[in-house]
């Protein structure tokens, strides 16, 4: 074995075991938050991407225990934005956006995601409301290990720079670090149910 793939398979498995902390975290942070998180959240997202009217954002439909985000898809609407959905196009290639509003039917997706039916319009965003498992101060975030956010982002910056990834989640997921390598990207900013983010200048 290489140093390199060492290297890989070392903060895979750290990674791994980051991620099975941070799913009983997050249930915990769930709890704590109580019912109205994803409204009090919605209103801090909403805060951070400022005037959203006739620009296209794309939001993840939740599952689980992930922060709701209907409220935020209801905020985006009421305040002019064109909404989209993710939909994994395949293993090691970027996301696909749909567009999508609430009403507008949904259909499976894999990995228990539910997503825009086929005929639904692509569309590229221009901010994105970003899931995660756990966050750090330094705006990396623990995804759920396919990198498709990652990859997303790469190419949608490499074909416009002014793209903006905000992160949703509850204030529970945060953590000291959050074990990276290069191809991690940074969040902009980030929006909890207590307050808001912008890496390097933190409101609680």
């Amino acid at each position: 074995m290489t140093d390199r793939s060492r290297v890989s398979d070392d903060i895979s498995a750290t990674k791994a075991a980051a991620r099975a902390e941070a799913k009983a975290a997050r249930r915990a942070a769930q709890a704590a938050a109580g019912p109205d998180a994803g409204g009090r959240a919605a209103r801090n997202w909403m805060a951070l991407a400022g005037d959203v009217a006739g620009r296209t954002v794309a939001v993840y439909y939740a599952m689980g225990e992930e922060m709701p985000t209907l409220p935020l898809i209801a905020a985006l609407v009421r305040a002019g934005a064109s909404t989209a959905l993710p939909v994994v196009a395949g293993r090691d290639r970027p996301l696909v956006f749909r567009a999508w509003a609430p009403g507008d039917p949904l259909v499976s997706g894999g990995f228990g995601t539910s997503v825009p039916a086929a005929d639904a319009a692509v569309v590229v965003p221009e901010i994105l409301a970003v899931p995660l498992l756990a966050w750090d101060g330094q705006g990396y975030r623990l995804g759920y290990g396919g990198g498709f956010y990652d990859r997303t982002l790469a190419a949608l910056r490499a074909a416009a720079p002014g793209v903006r990834a905000i992160g949703l989640a509850f204030a529970g997921q945060r953590v000291a670090g959050v074990p990276r390598e290069a191809t991690d990207i940074a969040l902009d900013a980030l929006a909890h149910e207590a307050g808001i983010v912008r890496f390097g200048e933190e409101t609680a």
